[in-house]
């Protein structure tokens, strides 16, 4: 097993959970000693984010200033647009159901349709009233196209990005993240973004959040240092460009109450020359979770993965979490190894990017998923347990995987269209109905 070596990409990046970051594109955008002088420099104007109300206590307080160009106000009335496939909450469209689910993956778009990356979002379930600050949604992406004209943000919710094919380029306003399977990246509600495709086309996964913003997992007894350590995260340096939209406006795109409005805009609104602050977009290489797992028997529940937490008005339960199941040694002795049988009270979403889940040997593939709802039974398949009961229990490096989990105390309702597509596997249950009864009594 190898480390990955530090990139020199990381130097285009301000590393560390939750700092509070200054960068500036061009010396000098940043005021010293204030935030909102009479007269910002280089022209600029000052405006804040905030991310949470302003009487937050301070160690949860999420704002930035940023210094940019021109305003945000500048853009002419939004008006509502087709929502396409995005759903939001409330999700009443079909009911919750206590069956177990699993798609195969959605098909990339046909190469004479030209899909961006907001148009190519179908919402496949989610949970959370309209009245709440709780919930998620779960969504795929499948896109072929850049948003060359076309700016984004979110009110309703922050995206954790998951891509399993293709890189992404994300312009914020706060700078360039650059994206790719075996990373995410985590834009925070409010912030704008422009996504280009730099291998032409990209599929993947998004958990949007409608809660309280992630953070690390508390370690307990595992102590200061594991699972997600705080220094691998990457925040953008500021970049801005200053850039009008000519004969035809750009589009500006807003997730706004659960639907789409867009507005017109003569400018590119990703001129910020100058921020700080601790509300930023930033990204992750999973690569470098410090994977924690019995040395001995038996097996810690799976909550030793989670790698980023929104937590709830419950202590100790997760409005969701992100759980990833990346390469590691298993060395358990008299153990089942693969993930148990189970019944949760917590609902889970699984999806893939890339190679084989250890509790399922077929059916379950790279940017497909499946969706087991509080207290539905789930666990390895017939030619899993039947491998796995007669395995020689020799070390074994589990290499061929990533698979992860978003997990939420809420049912998950599934949306029309994920229970409607072809890609809805109809005999999911029978991967178990081979499990015979093994039971006998020792008669000597």
């Amino acid at each position: 097993m190898a480390l990955p070596e530090r990139s020199p990409e990381c130097d285009n990046y301000l590393a560390g959970f939750g700092n509070h970051f200054l960068s500036e594109a061009e010396k000098g955008a940043v005021p010293h000693g204030q935030n909102s002088p009479q007269k910002a420099p280089l022209g600029l104007y000052a405006e804040q984010l905030s991310g949470t109300s302003f009487v937050m206590a301070r160690h949860e307080n999420l704002r930035s200033w940023l210094y940019r160009i021109r305003p945000s106000v500048l853009h002419s009335p939004f008006v509502r647009i087709s929502n396409q496939s995005i759903r939001s909450k409330p999700f009443n469209e079909v009911e919750a159901t206590p069956n177990q689910l699993r798609w195969d993956a959605f098909a990339l778009p046909e190469m004479y349709e030209k899909v961006d990356f907001i148009d190519g979002i179908k919402t496949i379930a989610g949970n959370g009233d309209s009245a709440s600050l709780r919930g998620s949604a779960v969504h795929l992406y499948c896109a072929n196209s850049d948003m060359s004209d076309r700016f984004f943000y979110n009110s309703d919710g922050d995206f954790l990005v998951v891509p399993e094919k293709g890189k992404l380029r994300f312009a914020t306003e706060f700078g360039i993240i650059d994206l790719a399977p075996g990373e995410i990246a985590v834009l925070p509600r409010g912030i704008k973004f422009q996504v280009t495709l730099p291998d032409k086309s990209a599929r993947g996964y998004i958990l949007e959040n409608y809660g309280p913003s992630f953070k690390l997992p508390g370690l307990g007894p595992i102590g200061s240092n594991g699972l997600a350590n705080s220094r691998d995260f990457l925040a953008p340096k500021a970049a801005y460009e200053e850039k009008l939209s000519g004969e035809q406006s750009f589009k500006l795109t807003n997730k706004f109450n659960g639907n789409l409005w867009q507005a017109e805009i003569s400018h590119s609104p990703l001129d910020v020359v100058g921020w700080h602050g601790t509300y930023y977009p930033y990204k992750y290489d999973l690569s470098l979770f410090n994977v924690i797992n019995t040395v001995s028997f038996d097996h810690p529940d799976p909550s030793i993965f989670t790698v980023l937490t929104s937590p709830s008005e419950l202590p100790g339960t997760a409005n969701v979490d992100f759980v990833i199941f990346p390469p590691r040694w298993m060395v358990a002795e008299h153990t089942f190894r693969p993930p148990y049988y189970h019944r949760n009270i917590m609902s889970e979403y699984m999806g893939l990017i890339f190679g084989v889940y250890d509790a399922k040997e077929e059916g379950f593939v790279p940017g497909g998923g499946s969706l087991h709802n509080t207290f539905s039974a789930h666990g390895p398949d017939q030619a899993t347990f039947n491998k796995a009961s007669q395995d020689d229990l020799k070390p074994n490096y589990q290499g061929n995987t990533l698979a992860f989990m978003f997990e939420s105390s809420l049912v998950y309702a599934p949306t029309k269209l994920a229970m409607d597509t072809s890609h809805l596997q109809k005999n999911y249950q029978n991967c178990w109905q081979g499990l015979n009864s093994n039971f006998s009594l020792d008669k000597s």
